[in-house]
């Protein structure tokens, strides 16, 4: 079983990708982490996220200790991962390493869940593939953000978290590269005034239902 769930930031996916990835004994790929690993790498050598040549190479060296990283959850770095994503040569050296890691999982696994932007779109198109649109507004993203901003001690105001949220929204929605967007068919998931066990049932109905037909 191979279960793809993209959408944008604060929509809920990467919850919803762990409690499937537990509840059927899959592994579990956090996509985008790897993106922040890549911004991260290059901030932390100083240069911009915007700069193919720097970009591509901290792509190309990423390394499984570069994902545990604690800089990884901060704002600065997911702005970062955004930009770095929208290289054409980024997502090559990454591309591999996703659609190996759902088609050979590794740890004996009997499948795999991934959650990002473009897993049903790009890294896992196949019509065998259990796909989800995971999404909420714009507002309902913002305010699950800056609870979790302020719980860590983060001076964000929730006026800047919505501002730099739909910020990365467009940008993510109109890059030319594997942009943000709804597979044709993908089950969609809005998440707005669900709570995580509400938008946990909605999936395993819809992943139940798929096996039974």
């Amino acid at each position: 079983m191979i279960i793809a769930i993209d959408g944008p930031a604060a929509a809920g996916k990467g919850t919803l990708a762990r409690r499937l990835a537990d509840h059927f004994g899959l592994a579990f790929l956090d996509t985008g982490s790897l993106y922040r690993a890549v911004g991260a790498k290059v901030l932390r050598a100083g240069q911009d996220p915007a700069h193919n040549k720097a970009a591509k190479s901290a792509a190309e060296s990423l390394s499984p200790a570069d994902l545990q990283a604690p800089e990884l959850r901060t704002e600065a770095v997911g702005a970062a991962a955004s930009v770095v994503a929208a290289q054409p040569a980024v997502r090559d050296a990454l591309l591999a390493f996703q659609r190996n890691f759902a088609r050979r999982p590794p740890g004996g696994a009997k499948g795999a869940v991934l959650d990002g932007r473009d897993i049903g779109t790009v890294i896992c198109p196949e019509p065998d593939v259990v796909k989800f649109f995971v999404h909420a507004s714009p507002e309902a993203r913002a305010e699950r953000r800056f609870k979790e901003l302020q719980a860590k001690g983060d001076s964000a105001t929730y006026a800047r978290v919505l501002q730099d949220m739909n910020d990365r929204d467009t940008r993510d929605a109109s890059r030319g590269v594997a942009a943000l967007k709804k597979a044709a068919d993908a089950y969609d998931l809005d998440t707005t005034g669900l709570s995580p066990d509400q938008v946990f049932e909605k999936a395993l109905a819809h992943i139940q239902s798929r096996s039974r037909a």
